[in-house]
Order: structure tokens, then C-alpha cells, then sequence
């Protein structure tokens, strides 16, 4: 990537997937960059209050998307085009994470069915076929639904997300990005100085200043923006995931590494543990009934399932935009970006937003 001719100093709020890659898009561009997350240096692992990036299930669905026309479409694409580059600078310092292939949707209708087949016909080149029969028929004995037929996407997947997030905790050190593990409080404008326009006050009173914020921080961009007039709205959106261990003889970790069905994703996870998770209810509050929902896969558990034990369960809420589509990206004023309220696709989107921002900033450079 081109270097910028001008280096400025960069401050990113938020230190999710969306936030780091970010902030690793800037420092590649050669500008002097800060991250700020309160939990920016704690280790990542599966519990029972995540949120965002580190409660994904990290799923990859951008060529099966619906749509061939629109921004939504073209940062899914774009995306997709990314991750690998994105991967290949990641494993560069040690090999870790990679693009788990490939993802299977089924349907549960005709109505379904026929849509897949269209989707097919718009998009075979990005590696979208129809599901053989003979896979059709084994989906519908291993998970107890009915032969409407399916597709699958030889390019869209997972990425193992607390794997991804570690990896790229470890590219910020490489890449000289500082981070910060405090809470933002307050965002101040420096009047009639283009090379100091912000002041970022932290909860231990400190105050950092900078040429340049780009906020990512989901739920709480609302809070920051507001005292600087902007009206960003945005609503909690909560998903639900748990970790089955079942006890049959099932073969089902060689047939895919994503299947999803009426919106409800089933991953295989290591020896004989599935993962099962949705983006389902509003509000932060876990519901019992919406995380039973999941498990009986909408009232059409099969049998090695519903004996399965439960390993363990945890849910996170994400950021999805009031009357506006998602995700949100902004320059609100000079020297103030937003890259946020990405719903569920925040780890899908990642790349092709972080370079969203890295042009927006160098498109809009100080003199």
C-alpha cells in the first residue's frame, strides 16, 4: 500500500475487530496511531458476558448475499477480496488463523428454495453452486429437516474470531500501534489549530490530543458523539451462542464449516462439539425461550442434538443503526470519522471499512 506523504496522529475508539483493523490500516499507511479500548489488553476467551467481535461466531457471508447492486454489496465483495490479504499479513508473524470453507444454507421451503436458485444463477462466478441431492439428502436425515434443497458457497465461511482478535492484538505491537486499555469519557475540538484538532479525555483524567478520531465503539459512539452535536442513534441488538458436546457417532465436522438454516448458524467445532448461534432479540437482556429457540434449531431438533450436553453458553450485543442502514460510515466534521453500527457483519466487513477510512482520511488530508 501507498504511504502517505503526510503523517498525522490518529486516535481509534474501540478495540473490536472493526477498531483494530482500522487501526492497522492507518499505521500501514504510515501514520502515527493510538487504539483505545478498556479491554484492549485482557486475554480473549469464551464467557458468558461478551460482547461484539469477541461474541461472533465469525462468520464469513458476503457472496451469498442477496443483493448484486448497493454499498451493502460492494463492502461485502470488497471484503471478500481483502480478507486474504488481511490473513497473509497476520500470519506473517505466526501462522494462525485461516478462512474455514465451505458454507452451506438449506431451506426450509419452496419458497426458499427457489430463491437460492436465482441467487445461483446471479452469482456463480464467486463460487455459488447448488447442493448436490445426494448432500441434500444426507442434510435432511443429520438434522431432521426436509429435502427443499440447499447452496453452497466455496468462498464464504468462519474465521475463528477469539484466534483472529488475539493474531491481531499481536500486529498492533508489530505495526508500533499504541494501546490504550482506558475508557474514553469526553471528545473536545481544539479551536484554530489544524494540527491539533482534538483533545480525548480518559477515565484517568488524562487528555491525549490528535489531528484525527475515528470512533468504532459500537453502542458507545452515541454517548461521545452527542456532546459534539452529532445525532448518531443506534439500538442493541443481542445474539445468543452455545457449545454442544453430543455423544453419537455423527459425521458432520468434514461436510462444512458454516451450515446455516432459517437464520440460526450450526458450526462444527473441534471433536465432537457443534457451536449453535443467532443474531435473534432486541434489548441486552438474554432470553432462556430465545437460547432454546436456537438449540431445538426453530422446534426441528435431531436426536443427537437434543442428547447433546451443553458445554457452555454466552451471548453479546451488537450496534444496529436507527433509520439508517448499517454499517455507519462518516466523516462528521473535519478530523472526525465514524466506523460503526455494523450489526452482524462488524468481523465480515472489517477489512473493506478500515480502507473506507484510510481513504477518507487521506482524501480529506491537512495542509
Amino acid at each position: 500500500m501507498k504511504k502517505s506523504s503526510i503523517t498525522k496522529k490518529i486516535i481509534v475508539i474501540g478495540g473490536g475487530v472493526v477498531g483494530i483493523t482500522t487501526a492497522l490500516e492507518l499505521a500501514s499507511l504510515g501514520h502515527e496511531v493510538s487504539i483505545i479500548d478498556p479491554d484492549i489488553n485482557e486475554t480473549v476467551y469464551y464467557n458468558k458476558e461478551m460482547n461484539g467481535s469477541k461474541a461472533s461466531l465469525g462468520i464469513l457471508m458476503g457472496y451469498i448475499y442477496s443483493r448484486s447492486s448497493g454499498r451493502s454489496w460492494r463492502l461485502r465483495k470488497r471484503s471478500m477480496e481483502l480478507w486474504p490479504r488481511l490473513i497473509k499479513q497476520i500470519n506473517s508473524i505466526q501462522e494462525s488463523v485461516k478462512i474455514e470453507t465451505p458454507l452451506i444454507k438449506l431451506a426450509r421451503s419452496e419458497i426458499e428454495a427457489n430463491a437460492m436458485k436465482k441467487l445461483i444463477d446471479k452469482k456463480k462466478q464467486y463460487g455459488i453452486d447448488l447442493l448436490s441431492e445426494n448432500s441434500c439428502q444426507n442434510f435432511s436425515k443429520l438434522l431432521n429437516i426436509g429435502q427443499y434443497g440447499g447452496l453452497i458457497s466455496h468462498q464464504d465461511g468462519r474465521i475463528n474470531p477469539l484466534k483472529l482478535i488475539q493474531s491481531l492484538m499481536n500486529l498492533l505491537e508489530k505495526c508500533k500501534v499504541k494501546k490504550i486499555g482506558l475508557k474514553v469519557t469526553k471528545l473536545r475540538r481544539i479551536e484554530g489549530n489544524k494540527l491539533k484538532r482534538w483533545e480525548i479525555i480518559l477515565s484517568n483524567k488524562k487528555i491525549i490530543e490528535s489531528t484525527h478520531i475515528v470512533i468504532c465503539a459500537a453502542l458507545g459512539s452515541e454517548e461521545l458523539l452527542q456532546d459534539l452535536g452529532h445525532k448518531i442513534k443506534m439500538e442493541p441488538v443481542l445474539g445468543q451462542a452455545i457449545n454442544l458436546k453430543y455423544h453419537n457417532q455423527v459425521n458432520i465436522k468434514d461436510l462444512a464449516a458454516v451450515i446455516t438454516i432459517s437464520n440460526i448458524n450450526i458450526i462444527p467445532h473441534g471433536e465432537n462439539n457443534i457451536l449453535i448461534g443467532a443474531t435473534l432479540e432486541p434489548g441486552i437482556d438474554a432470553s432462556h425461550e430465545e437460547l432454546m429457540k436456537i438449540k431445538n434449531i426453530n422446534n426441528n431438533v435431531p436426536y443427537w442434538i437434543k442428547q447433546a450436553s451443553l458445554e457452555n453458553q454466552w451471548h453479546g450485543i451488537r450496534a444496529k443503526p436507527i433509520d439508517r442502514p448499517a454499517p455507519i460510515l462518516e466523516t462528521l466534521e473535519a478530523g472526525l470519522v465514524i466506523n460503526t453500527g455494523h450489526y452482524r457483519n462488524g468481523l465480515l466487513l472489517a477489512p473493506a471499512c478500515a480502507e473506507w477510512v484510510g481513504k477518507e482520511i487521506e482524501n480529506n488530508s491537512i495542509s
